[in-house]
Formats: structure tokens, C-alpha cells, sequence
């Protein structure tokens, strides 16, 4: 009598080895991972030089004081515009410059003015704002230095307490376009993987059913078994894709030595593995589930519909949704597992609010697996028709 348990008891890693041995042979699974791991390299990289791409512009000049004051507005520009610079080319005369600039050997010129009031930027047919701000105030700077150590005036004296300092409310406002592309990576790749992984398992379920492989399985595991195997088996396909990619993000930003990216969005990282691995888990036997009320594979698009909706409604969400709406929904079962993280790399979020999500999607995730296991004990044997949600609950209330 004890015989039989212990030989029931270890079947589902059976099960879940050949789910996983099974999808790590097929060159489908293998692809669509690497197009996964392959698109999220490619976006660091473009990130990474949109983010350091700078230009350098040239400055004709034909006199000492011009070419010290684009040495100093090159140093202004490197601070205001995240490492632009202005590189000095001498030229004879100012005809000359004139000459370069129409030719486009040079950007723009900076030339003594007419009736010696100063100087003027010279540009074909424009002239850079930022490069124009950066030159304007390095001359006045350099020519006022000028002026005052030929009358003999103390110019630090008189700038003694005219300096202004800079302190913002919001550090994080500058990282906000940053913090926006993490948030949408991290709800994409939750959608596509869930949604990929979950229709794998409904597929295979109803291969099965269609083959009639199911009855002889059926006869030889338990059918609650079969859940549990199929249910872990894809899970830790998922989950181990999802550390993957978790992995090649942090090693793609720490070899573009984007440290400053991977400080801002590496605990975000962690917390979406997490609520993955609880989100996935709690959507996964119903998406066994959904394969066993189909009878075939033309049905899966009906039976799979209400999971694709729990899963496109928090992407709607993201995206539509103000931020009042979005904290509250955040913490909502399920739906927090992609909302949670993507608030996470926009801002800090109050811990109690992170309870609250992982509390409810633990909770709701023991509710629906032993709903589903019910579910899917009454309707993997009856083949060759489509089953409703309502007809399958209505079944296992009478079992």
C-alpha cells in the first residue's frame, strides 16, 4: 500500500523533465530566446550611444582673444550639453574664416566686429543656439578679464557674492527619459514572455488532448500530476529565461561602463525577476488550464482569450493610465506583477505598497492553482470539443 505513493510521488519531475528537455531541443524555443537576449543587447548599445554620442564643432578664429574665448566656451558647452566641445582653427584673416565657413571646413567663425565693438559670430546659414550661448558668454568673460587688468580692477572683488549655485527638489527628474525606457522593457518582456511561455503550455495540453496522448498519460500519472509537471517545467524555463536577460542587462551596462544606469535601475531589475517568478507561477496552471477546455488547436485563441486580456490590460494601463490609477492597480493580484516593477524603475515606490502587491499575488496565486488543478482534473479527458469557463466551473462545483 505505501508503494504506490512513492512511486506516484516523483512523477512530476518526470513530467517536468520532458517539458524542459523537450522545449531546450526545439530550435523554435531556442530562437525566440535568442532574438530576446539579441534585442535587449542591441537596446543598451543604442542607448548607450545615444547617450554619449557628443560633436565637436569648429571655430575659426584670427586674433589670441577670440581663440582663448573658445577655449572657455568649449568648457561651458562640455558642462551644459553632456560633453559637446569647440575645437580653435586659426585662420590669416578674416576673409579667410569667411571663406572656410562657406565652404564648410569650419562651423562658424568668431571674428573682431566692425569699429572695434566687440566680436561676431559668423555661420554660413545658422548658427547652433547652444554653441552661440557657450561663445557669447565665454567673450564677455574674457574680454571683461581683459579690460579689468588694464585699469587696474580687481574683478574678483567685485563678483564676490554674485555666484549662483544649483540644487534641485528632484535629482531623479534629469534620469526620467531613462527611467521611462526601463519601465517600458520591463513590461514588454513580461508580456511577451508570459504570453509566449503560456501559450506554449496551453498548446502542448491540447497536442495531447487532439492526439488522444493525454488518455494513455492519464492512465499512467495522475492528472493533478501531469498539472504540477507542466506547470513547473515551463515555469523554470521561464524563470531561467527571465534571469537570463536579467543577467545579460546588468553585464551589458557594466561593459558599456553604464554604472550610472545600472545604479538607478539594478534593484528594479531584481524586483521584476521576483514578481515574475510569483506572476508567472499564478497565470501558469491556467494557461494549462485553458489547453484542456480546447479541443483543438483552432480553440486555443477563444479558451486562451481571458489570460491574453489579464495580460494586455496592465501593458493598456501603463501607458494610459494616470499615476493615481496606476499605484492602485500596482497592487492589485496579478496585474502588479508587470505594473509593480515598472513603477519601481520610474521612482521609488513605499515598501508597504510592495507588500501589499506580493501578499495579494501570493495569495492569488495559491487560490487560482488550487481552482485550476480542480479545473483541469474535470475537463483534460473529455476530447473532441471546445469547453467553456463556465461549463468547466460549473463541473468542478459538482465534483
Amino acid at each position: 500500500m505505501s508503494e504506490q505513493p512513492q512511486q506516484t510521488s516523483g512523477l512530476w519531475r518526470v513530467v517536468a523533465e520532458r517539458e524542459v528537455t523537450t522545449q531546450l531541443r526545439s530550435k523554435t524555443f531556442l530562437a525566440s530566446g535568442a532574438v530576446l537576449v539579441l534585442g535587449l543587447v542591441v537596446l543598451i548599445v543604442v542607448l548607450e550611444l545615444l547617450s554619449g554620442r557628443t560633436s565637436t564643432d569648429t571655430v575659426a578664429v584670427v586674433d589670441d582673444t577670440a581663440a582663448t574665448a573658445v577655449e572657455a566656451g568649449s568648457t561651458v558647452l562640455e558642462r551644459t550639453s553632456d560633453g559637446d566641445r569647440l575645437e580653435v582653427e586659426r585662420y590669416d584673416d578674416a576673409a579667410a574664416a569667411e571663406r572656410a565657413v562657406r565652404d564648410g571646413d569650419v562651423d562658424v567663425a568668431l571674428l573682431p566686429a566692425g569699429g572695434g565693438a566687440g566680436y561676431e559670430l559668423v555661420g554660413d546659414d545658422a548658427v547652433d543656439a547652444s554653441v552661440s550661448g557657450a561663445l557669447t558668454s565665454s567673450v564677455a568673460a574674457v574680454v571683461t578679464q581683459a579690460n579689468a587688468e588694464r585699469d587696474g580692477v580687481d574683478l574678483q572683488a567685485l563678483g564676490d557674492g554674485t555666484q549662483v549655485s544649483e540644487r534641485l527638489l528632484d535629482p531623479d527628474a534629469a534620469n526620467a527619459g531613462l527611467r521611462q525606457v526601463a519601465s517600458f522593457v520591463f513590461v514588454l518582456l513580461f508580456y511577451l514572455t508570459a504570453l509566449g511561455f503560456g501559450m506554449q503550455i496551453a498548446s502542448t495540453v491540447t497536442q495531447e488532448k487532439e492526439s488522444r496522448v493525454v488518455e494513455i498519460l492519464a492512465a499512467a500519472i495522475p492528472i493533478r500530476t501531469l498539472l504540477w509537471g507542466k506547470v513547473i517545467g515551463t515555469s523554470i524555463l521561464a524563470i531561467g529565461q527571465t534571469v537570463v536577460l536579467a543577467v545579460v542587462g546588468v553585464v551589458g551596462l557594466l561593459v558599456t561602463g553604464n554604472t550610472t544606469t545600472l545604479e538607478l535601475i539594478g534593484p528594479a531589475i531584481a524586483w521584476y525577476v521576483l514578481f515574475f517568478v510569483i506572476g508567472f507561477v499564478a497565470l501558469a496552471s491556467f494557461w494549462s488550464v485553458a489547453g484542456s477546455l480546447a479541443g483543438r488547436q483552432q480553440d486555443l485563441q477563444a479558451t486562451t482569450l481571458p489570460l491574453q486580456v489579464i495580460l494586455f490590460a496592465p501593458y493598456i494601463v501603463t501607458f494610459t493610465a494616470g499615476e493615481s490609477v496606476r499605484t492602485v492597480m500596482s497592487m492589485f493580484p496579478i496585474v502588479s506583477t508587470m505594473l509593480m516593477p515598472s513603477r519601481l524603475a520610474e521612482g521609488d515606490v513605499p515598501l508597504w505598497q510592495l507588500g501589499v502587491a506580493i501578499a495579494t499575488t501570493l495569495l492569488a496565486a495559491v487560490l487560482l492553482v488550487r481552482v485550476a488543478a480542480r479545473v483541469y482534473e474535470a475537463t483534460l479527458l473529455q476530447t473532441g470539443r471546445k469547453i467553456g469557463y463556465g461549463e468547466a466551473l460549473r463541473t468542478r462545483s459538482a465534483d
